[in-house]
């Protein structure tokens, strides 16, 4: 049984679970606020702090540290490992400060200037000075995670998400309607719920470390040579893996200037394509981080590409299937989860859409956070960096060109179309350079599995569009049973035809999950 399979599927468990938990909370988001211009400025105002959480807890920071960390374990023992630890989270908390403060401090001076600016901006800037502090705690809980990790816990920290998750559902169903009675200011529970939800992320890895031996103490981060070497790998590592939030952050200031409310459409596209991209690619991600450094430092470079093909293989073949559902059920599968409150069906068709154009490149964004990975765990921050720079670049052009051409109403899909192009091409240019950097990775039986996942999700997309045509025309979607069974039958039958094909003509990532779940069921003897 391949141990990636069982060590990431123990996290992609956890990590469902928060999942649905944060499904849970857009379809409660959706009711409250809809896809308007305050759901836009919320929308625009959370991403500034969580991009810092993706660019440090899935990305740049403890890419550059795990690496470190286990070799502080391997070359000087456990209580030096600690101290590096203590170091880069004291080193972590002092910046993290400074920046805070300044924003904070930059953002209360210039609404106090009296600057005239549109209600949308206004509401912005507003829910980005209480939400920004979120920064400071959702870093330190990318830093714990990151530890757990290479000390070989996944679940816990996986589980740490759940948390945050239901902080943020109570902020809208307990503290909104406390906060007035128009959107415009219950709004500002969503904020409030943000901040305490950070606090209580960081807060749950905790034990777990001291449970490992860790305790945190202050260690003075200037010119220790740890945070030197965690920087200097770091600043280039934040441009390479996080050059889509950034591209993110920046295309969606470029649509909030268009119209707000494009802002709130695509985000909720996201959302949805962001599930089975947690659930499984981040997953795989986060477990390949620590081993392949593992495999790196004891320079068994054979196995380091083994588990990386093995990793790549398993990731399409999820995630390609995962790809075409997103697509082909998209409208049904949007009033599934959000039509309802004042998220209504026009709402629907523009988060559809979105979708679609947004859906198609989710296995080159997972696979571009694999490739970086690996060449991380070479200890090259470097290609990546120069890699996403010039992503970057052509998501701006591209964003600019098809907000253009795209019409009023379908701006929204706009977006989705240039990050799909982009990251397609940011995950090709990433498999070619790591190709020629390790000397080739003997790919052959990689394309084969990749080439029976393609027919399988072609076999099971058709079936599941002329499924959901015929359910749309024979009982409609206009009560919450039908809806369920428009999404559900389409998209199970096409589930089970697509392990079929794979294990009809052994595929191994279909074969591995399968033996996997099989394992796991209570009557499997």
């Amino acid at each position: 049984m391949s141990e990636l399979v069982k060590s990431s599927g123990a996290m992609a468990l956890a990590t469902l679970i928060s999942r649905i938990l944060g499904m849970v909370r857009e379809i409660v988001y959706a009711r409250f606020m809809g896809d308007g211009w305050v759901a836009g400025a919320f929308q625009l105002a959370f991403l500034v702090p969580n991009l810092f959480r993706r660019l440090l807890g899935e990305g740049a920071l403890t890419a550059a540290f795990i690496p470190i960390f286990k070799e502080k374990e391997k070359t000087a023992g456990q209580s030096e490992m600690w101290r590096a630890a203590n170091a880069v989270v004291s080193g972590l908390v002092l910046a993290s400060v400074v920046v805070v403060l300044t924003v904070v401090v930059g953002i209360t001076i210039f609404l106090a200037s009296g600057v005239s600016v549109p209600r949308e901006t206004l509401l912005m800037l507003r829910l980005l000075r209480i939400m920004f502090p979120y920064m400071i705690f959702v870093c330190l809980a990318a830093v714990f995670m990151g530890m757990l990790n290479a000390r070989g816990y996944f679940f816990v920290p996986a589980m740490g998400a759940t948390v945050l998750n239901v902080v943020m559902i109570a902020s809208v169903l307990l503290v909104a309607p406390l906060m007035g009675a128009t959107l415009e200011e219950q709004i500002f529970a969503l904020a409030i719920g943000v901040l305490v939800a950070g606090i209580g992320q960081a807060i749950f890895q905790l034990p777990a470390l001291y449970k490992e031996g860790y305790r945190p103490r202050w260690v003075t981060p200037v010119g220790n040579e740890v945070v030197i070497r965690t920087v200097q790998q770091m600043i280039p590592g934040m441009l390479g893996v996080a050059a889509f939030q950034i591209n993110v952050l920046i295309t969606q200031s470029m649509a909030f200037g268009v119209d707000a409310s494009i802002v709130a459409s695509y985000n909720y596209a996201v959302r949805l394509m962001e599930f089975p991209q947690g659930v499984f690619g981040v997953s795989i991600a986060t477990y390949l981080l620590p081993t392949l450094a593992g495999l790196v430092a004891e320079k068994k470079y054979l196995e380091y590409k083994q588990l990386l093909r093995e990793g790549v293989a398993h990731l399409i073949f999820v995630n390609l299937f995962a790809s075409a559902m997103l697509v082909v059920l998209a409208e049904p599968t949007v009033r599934l989860l959000f039509e309802r409150g004042r998220f209504g069906p026009d709402s629907t068709l523009r988060v559809a859409f979105a979708l679609q154009c947004l859906a198609p490149g989710l296995v080159a964004f997972s696979a571009v956070n694999i490739f970086a990975r690996a060449f991380y765990a070479l200890s090259d921050t470097s290609t990546p960096m120069k890699i996403g720079v010039c992503s970057l670049g052509l998501n701006l052009v591209l964003t600019y060109l098809w907000l253009s051409l795209f019409p009023m109403g379908y701006k929204q899909g706009a977006m989705g179309l240039a990050n799909t192009m982009t990251s397609v091409a940011n995950a090709t240019i990433l498999v070619f350079a790591l190709t020629k950097k390790v000397g080739g990775l003997d790919l052959k039986a990689t394309f084969r599995d990749i080439k029976i996942s393609i027919l399988g999700t072609i076999v099971a997309s058709i079936l599941a569009a002329t499924t959901w045509c015929g359910l749309k025309r024979t009982i409609g979607y206009e009560t919450f049973l039908t809806r369920v069974m428009g999404v559900a039958l389409p998209g199970g039958l096409a589930m089970v035809v697509y392990f079929w094909i794979g294990i009809k003509f052994r595929c191994n990532p279909a074969i591995q999950v399968a033996r996997t779940i099989i394992s796991r069921l209570p009557f499997k003897k």
